[in-house]
């Protein structure tokens, strides 16, 4: 193709004229060239058209039935508008129908909106929820026009109304459900609630607060105060100081966590709670306890340089220059939508994977980073499960099972034996229950239902053969080991530093409870980001790394939060880069630097509305965030 072209081989792609690229990449189309196949001297012509490298991947990307491959193709592939329609998935004649005609409207805090031309259906849905209602709000019927369509717009209003009581004023009507947030999500599912006006339902809500500002968190009480008030019985699970504070009737469970917990403590109006001596949540209410930072903060900040992104632009963000110190602990702030997760992982982190790793995902627009030179390594530290499968443990995750492993390898019974590290594996066939395959589990699949596990009855849940169990350090085999708690682990290894000092940093963090062989499956989100912060933490310096949190605090009870702290100051103290997105005002006053996005969320937001330590963020009267960091923490209820 490139001898019928004419392409030199030595020449750049991005030098080859526009019709060569456009034929290197979507081929000849109907003409066919000449190619000659076959070893130098005995090549056969053939004439045929070049398929092009684009037309190439999209039929290897039909055909093939490995979804290994068409994951990898996926890599190549971006979502873009459709050339005709535009991205608005209508046909023109049914677009050409309009709403209104030239208007003036109002937002829902007074402000005017330029006037409004008429709006197809998908221009309407384009609209965020508050400017629809204020869009609506303005039309102009005459008597006839008001008896067809007001009803209508009388009940489109009173949805988009439960929207915004709960907060997703800025959210869009034509809003990908994939796109949204656990919490939105979750919202949208009470404000449909709302809507129904149902009594005498009971309503079960866990940790709604979820990715909520203070500021919005306010509406959402609101909101389930007025499902109670109807006659409903509404059950939140929840760490939230101010649900906590504003609810009837307060079930506390502990005093601990794991094994250390599963008793009623207390239980009670908020009152009884706080004067329970057992309680911890009671402690932490009455200010007895408090969440404080564990290390002072940096005295001067960019003394290692800044990492810098220059003209964000993706969403909602106004084409902003944002700077973040190195080596010091960040905390991006903002109400709901104001553009937190856009500019630190739509932007930032694609952009850092994409410039470190080679990775493939396109970063938000912006126009560049700076100050990346200084930084080793990115990792980003979410909530997310350790694996999918029982298979997945504190052990294997942390490697300290590869210690445990060789420590009974290294024993004279299994020396003897001829056993080696592998045997002592339960993804290995020589030493694990060959009927479980090492889970320990056995899946039963129920059709339509979700699969069932049982505790496999030959093995009887120990994952290993008889043979494999009968080897022993200090009375216990490996299935009796992977049975103990950290706590347990600490003392029992402390012989070995392979495994002791792992266990060591998990107990630091507050994970002493958990058992060793753990499925890790049933470790809630916060312990999942805790195991992989002590994981960090376990490992030896590899330069420079840039730590990235999505609201770390999601699930955590106030002393979960202080033991998160401690864990965030000894990665800084290493010399590390951490920024967090945030709504916990305990870990934003703790932080060195806050960048408070804002003021409003969806197009309201997207502008930086304060920047500096967190008392620079209070002064500030602009600031939704700031507002609530100069409210003085409440000591009893």
């Amino acid at each position: 193709m490139a001898a019928h072209a004419g392409i030199d081989w030595e020449t750049p792609f991005k030098r080859l004229s526009p019709e060569a690229r456009h034929l290197v990449l979507h081929g000849s189309g109907d003409t066919a060239i000449e190619f000659h196949l076959g070893p130098a001297g005995q090549a056969s012509a053939v004439r045929r058209p070049f398929e092009g490298v684009l037309p190439h991947l999209q039929r290897l990307y039909r055909e093939s039935e490995s979804e290994f491959t068409r994951h990898r193709l996926q890599a190549f592939m971006a979502l873009q508008p459709c050339p005709t329609c535009r991205g608005r998935r209508l046909k023109p004649e049914i677009l050409a129908v309009t709403l209104g005609g030239p208007t003036v409207a109002t937002r829902s805090d007074g402000d005017p909106l330029p006037p409004l031309p008429g709006l197809s259906i998908m221009e309407l849905c384009a609209l965020s929820v508050d400017a629809a209602d204020a869009f609506l709000a303005g039309l102009e019927w005459s008597e006839g026009q008001r008896k067809i369509a007001g009803e209508i717009i009388r009940e489109i209003r009173a949805r988009l109304g439960f929207l915004r009581q709960v907060g997703l004023g800025y959210l869009t009507l034509d809003r990908e459900s994939g796109t949204l947030s656990g919490g939105e999500a979750q919202r949208i599912r009470l404000a449909t609630q709302i809507g129904a006006g149902l009594v005498g339902v009971l309503y079960i809500l866990d940790e709604p607060s979820i990715g909520l500002h203070q500021r919005d968190n306010e509406r959402l009480l609101q909101t389930l105060e007025h499902l109670r008030d109807l006659g409903n019985s509404v059950l939140v699970v929840e760490h939230d100081e101010e649900t906590i504070r504003r609810a009837d009737y307060v079930v506390d469970l502990g005093p601990g966590a794991g094994v250390h917990g599963g008793e009623v403590v207390a239980a009670g109006p908020v009152a009884e709670i706080v004067t329970n001596p057992r309680s911890l949540t009671g402690q932490y209410l009455s200010g007895e306890r408090s969440v404080t930072a564990p290390a002072p903060r940096l005295k001067t900040l960019g003394d290692r340089g800044w990492l810098e992104v220059l003209g964000a632009r993706e969403n909602n963000l106004k084409n902003l220059h944002v700077r973040f110190p190195l080596g010091a602990l960040t905390c991006v702030t903002g109400v709901s939508g104001s553009g937190k997760s856009t500019l630190v992982d739509d932007i930032l982190r694609r952009a850092l994977a994409r410039r470190l790793y080679g990775a493939s995902e396109r970063p938000g627009a912006h126009d560049g980073l700076a100050g990346i030179e200084s930084l080793g390594r990115l990792v980003v530290i979410d909530q997310t499960p350790i694996g999918r499968t029982p298979r997945s443990n504190p052990a294997t995750y942390t490697g300290l099972f590869h210690g445990i492993r060789e420590l009974f390898a290294r024993l004279p019974a299994a020396r003897v034996r001829g056993y080696d590290a592998g045997r002592f594996s339960f993804n290995v066939r020589s030493g694990r229950c060959e009927q479980c395959e090492g889970d320990g589990l056995r899946k039963i699949e129920m059709s339509f239902l979700p699969p069932v596990y049982v505790t496999c009855e030959a093995c009887g849940g120990r994952r290993y053969n008889r043979e494999t169990l009968e080897i022993t350090y200090k009375g216990l085999n490996i299935a009796d080991v992977l049975d103990l708690t950290v706590d347990e682990a600490v003392n029992f290894f402390r012989a070995v530093p392979a495994v002791h000092d792992p266990c060591l940093v998990l107990a630091e963090v507050g994970l002493g409870y958990l058992r060793l062989g753990q499925a890790g499956t049933t470790l809630s989100g916060g312990e999942a980001q805790r195991l992989k912060l002590a994981t960090e933490l376990s490992k030896r310096p590899l330069g420079h790394t840039l730590y990235l949190l999505d609201e770390p605090t999601t699930g955590l009870h106030f002393h979960d939060v202080a033991k998160l702290l401690e864990v965030l100051f000894k990665l800084r103290v290493a010399g590390n880069t951490l920024i967090v997105i945030e709504h916990n005002l305990d870990v934003i006053r703790a932080a060195d630097w806050v960048i408070d996005l804002g003021p409003e969320g969806g197009a309201g937001g997207g502008a930086i509305v304060a920047v500096g330590r967190p008392e620079d963020v209070a002064a500030c009267q602009a600031s939704h965030t700031g507002r609530y960091l100069r409210q003085p923490r409440r000591a009893a209820a």
